[in-house]
């Protein structure tokens, strides 16, 4: 109850604090407020990146231009000219932007890496209904970056999909341009005569403190989506239904350190034999507007690992993106607030299958998979079931159920309603509550041991949120009960029930200032268990500034207390049983947390970033970190396995720096520190030093080589990577490459104690290829 009347007037007081922002209000061309037809080309043009051909002429054309960031709504720095046509399998778009060809960013870049170089982009709503649309980018040299853009994400455009298509760009002497054939097939969209498609045209010149340029006029404080352009006119596309074929073939050769007394390590690498993984992958688009995938035995190993990160003295589960093509096909689809799908929970699958689409105002999405686990022969069944239907300006309401069967040990099933509403073009109310039903071990910190029993649990989220000009704030309520379990999602905490809000004020951005913006945002969070009991309490604020020549700063500054329970790490006290806690059986502390960022690109060929901060009175779980960092609390150094969670200080920085030597050559290095050291005993807990390396070679805008290294103290591991790659489409792809495993002074487990130099712990040798067969029928 005390949630709902906090809720509730904190709207009532920022209702009464926001009224004071007013909206801005946005002039719209006539000639811009009604849809722009697209005229039919007789004949195709050749996509070199020069706009020359004569079929151009007959173009629809898109001029007048004009800022949006950093200014609002002004007039441009530069030209832009966009050009559209079509036929019956493709849209034809062409992008004229003026400047002077000697300070443009240009490099050979990787796929979706072009954000430090000059850059268009053009937006697709090809269902016109202001909730997702494709927009694609494009450097001046024609290398593409495409996404998917989601009305409400948090994180702006989703960058995991990718559309074949054909771009070519070139540098003129009045600037570059940029031409792009997407074949209609490649999209999910709706046509007929006299449908609209949302559109919009866009620009950005990073030395101009990233300045954003667009056709469409846009509104800061409404959702860019709604304020797009509309086009009309594409009665003739002829509708195929595709079918792509993608094989794919990899042959491994795996060694890996085994014991060996005989050995001067007390071991040896063990090498296994040629590993040969045979798979495919189909995709059959049944209409513009639903698609099938399936996968067969498919090839799901990554090309690239997951980067380092600080996991030690961490009690929660660390969130990995997902990068594997066939899960990432349509994953927005299957996002929801509170994490519920999860694929990186599906590990190896026999067979996977996959149905996403949209009809009207209904979407859908399915997939399942049968997952194989290599230490057992039990498999894993998974099911996802997503419903949504669109109503009103932008709102909707949708339904979601997950199922997961391991053998007869592990049963989970979850249902949820999920909802959004957008109540003025500035307000939005959303809310998800899940339930579940679990058949599984359940660990009970009473008995110190698991019990195999069924569960039920509920996790819940609701937010309302006003994001004006430049101000705006957000409170919303969210919690998992005990027995929540998500075994096909992401969930982070369980017994957790809190309140979270905050509100945002700006300076009005002026791009001729030194400064050219300043944010600030206050926030506040409140979490309790189940039983009432406080788990964490804490304000924050965060600054953020924007400076000309590309200078960027911000700063982070939380005061929080924060308690510990016996029984969130073990066993609990009682009459028959001792608790997992040296002394009391809860910790509390005080803390105060501050960290500072400073972001600074020279130029096309140097960028900078730094980081440092502090967090007085953290935790240290008095996990121990690694056999070099053993546990330092009073209850260790006296011989007590019990775990005595203590005060500590922990400090950290970090550095960045990115090089470009040449246009196809780019180095990225980076150190990150991390230190926790205990107040009481005045021992360091870990010190995590981490160094890494990222070189590559683009030769061509698909032929790279890649060089990778990532160094690690608390354990001494080094991993690295060699890497040479051909990638001319998404699903045709050469890959060659070599992973080494390797340690430096690290502890020994064969011998007992730490060694002295190197030690190559696995490697790997691998070639991977894939080929994309596309038919239309």
């Amino acid at each position: 109850m005390k949630h709902l009347i906090c809720f509730f007037a904190f709207l009532a007081f920022f209702n009464s604090i926001i009224a004071q922002d007013t909206p801005n209000k946005i002039v719209v061309p006539p000639e811009k407020r009604v849809p722009i037809t697209i005229p039919k080309f007789d004949s195709e043009p050749v996509i070199d990146g020069k706009l020359d051909d004569e079929i151009w002429k007959k173009a629809a054309v898109f001029k007048d231009f004009i800022q949006i960031q950093p200014g609002d709504n002004i007039a441009p720095s530069k030209q832009t000219i966009g050009y559209v046509g079509y036929d019956e399998k493709n849209l034809y778009v062409g992008i004229h932007a003026f400047d002077d060809p000697n300070l443009i960013r240009a490099t050979v870049a990787e796929r979706d890496d072009i954000f430090s170089d000059d850059r268009v982009r053009f937006t697709l709503d090809t269902f016109n209904d202001q909730r997702r649309a494709y927009v694609l980018y494009f450097n001046p040299l024609g290398i593409q970056a495409d996404s998917i853009l989601v009305d409400g994400a948090q994180n702006g455009p989703d960058f995991s999909v990718d559309i074949v298509m054909e771009s070519k760009g070139v540098i003129l002497e009045d600037g570059y341009s940029v031409e792009v054939k997407v074949p209609f097939k490649s999209l999910r969209y709706t046509a007929g005569k006299g449908k609209l498609w949302g559109f919009n045209i866009g620009r950005n010149i990073p030395r101009l403190n990233d300045e954003n340029d667009s056709w469409m006029p846009i509104a800061r404080d409404v959702s860019s989506l709604r304020q797009i352009g509309k086009i009309t006119g594409l009665n003739e596309i002829k509708t195929e239904r595709t079918l792509e074929i993608v094989p794919s073939l990899t042959l491994s050769e795996t060694g890996e350190r085994v014991e060996d007394t005989t050995q001067p390590l007390g071991s040896r690498i063990l090498n296994h034999p040629i590993k040969q993984d045979l798979g495919v992958s189909l995709k059959f688009q049944i209409t513009p507007n639903v698609t099938l995938d399936a996968a067969i035995n498919p090839d799901f190993a990554e090309v690239e690992a997951d980067a380092p990160v600080v996991q030690a003295n961490e009690r929660f589960p660390i969130f990995f993106p997902e990068k594997r093509p066939f899960f990432l096909e349509g994953i927005d689809y299957f996002r929801t607030p509170l994490q519920v799908v999860n694929t990186r929970n599906i590990a190896d699958p026999d067979a996977a299958v996959k149905l996403t689409g949209k009809t009207g105002r209904n979407t859908f999405g399915f997939f399942s998979a049968i997952d194989r686990f290599p230490d057992t022969k039990t498999k894993a069944y998974v099911g996802v079931l997503r419903l949504k239907r669109d109503f009103g300006v932008q709102s909707n309401i949708g339904l979601i159920a997950t199922t997961y069967h391991f053998g007869a040990q592990k049963h989970n099933n979850l249902f949820g309603v999920d909802a959004k509403f957008q109540i003025n073009p500035q307000t939005v109310y959303d809310f998800q509550v899940v339930m579940t039903n679990s058949h599984r071990n359940f660990y009970n910190p009473n008995i110190d041991n698991t019990e195999y029993r069924a569960g039920n649990g509920i996790a819940y989220q609701t937010n309302w949120d006003y994001t004006g000009r430049n101000r705006g704030y957000r409170i919303g309520i969210s919690g998992r009960s005990k027995d929540y379990r998500a075994d096909v999602g992401f969930t982070r905490r369980v017994n957790t029930h809190g309140v979270a809000g905050g509100f945002r004020l700006g300076t009005e951005p002026d791009s001729k200032k030194t400064l050219i913006g300043l944010t600030t945002r206050t926030g506040f969070a409140y979490n309790v268990d189940g039983d009432g009991k406080l788990q964490s309490a804490n304000a924050n604020f965060n600054t953020d500034w924007r400076f000309q020549r590309e200078l960027h700063l911000s700063s982070n500054t939380v005061y929080s207390v924060e308690k510990v329970y016996e029984y969130e790490f073990g066993a609990r006290r009682n009459a028959n049983q001792q608790g997992i806690f040296y002394g009391q059986d809860f910790r509390r502390a005080k803390q105060f947390f501050f960290k500072s960022d400073l972001e600074k690109t020279f130029n096309k060929k140097i960028s900078f970033d730094t980081g440092f901060g502090f967090k007085v009175n953290d935790f240290d779980l008095d996990f121990g970190a690694s056999e070099r960092y053993p546990r330092v609390s009073p209850a260790a150094l006296l011989g007590s396995d019990k775990l005595d969670p203590g005060h500590a200080l922990n400090f950290f920085y970090d550095f960045g720096l990115g090089l470009q030597p040449t246009d196809p050559w780019s180095i990225e290095l980076s150190y990150e520190r991390d230190r926790l050291r205990r107040n009481d005993t005045k021992l360091t807990a870990f010190d995590s030093n981490i160094y890494s390396l990222r070189s590559t070679y683009q030769f061509t805008r698909f032929t790279f080589a890649r060089v990778r290294m990532d160094y690690e103290t608390v354990d001494g591991t080094i991993n690295s990577q060699i890497l040479f790659g051909w990638s001319p489409n998404p699903g045709t792809a050469f890959y060659i490459g070599y992973n080494d495993n390797s340690n430096y002074r690290a502890f020994n487990e064969f011998r007992n104690r730490f060694d002295e130099g190197f030690r190559r712990d696995g490697r790997r040798f691998f070639i991977r290829f894939s080929y994309l067969f596309r038919k239309s029928v």
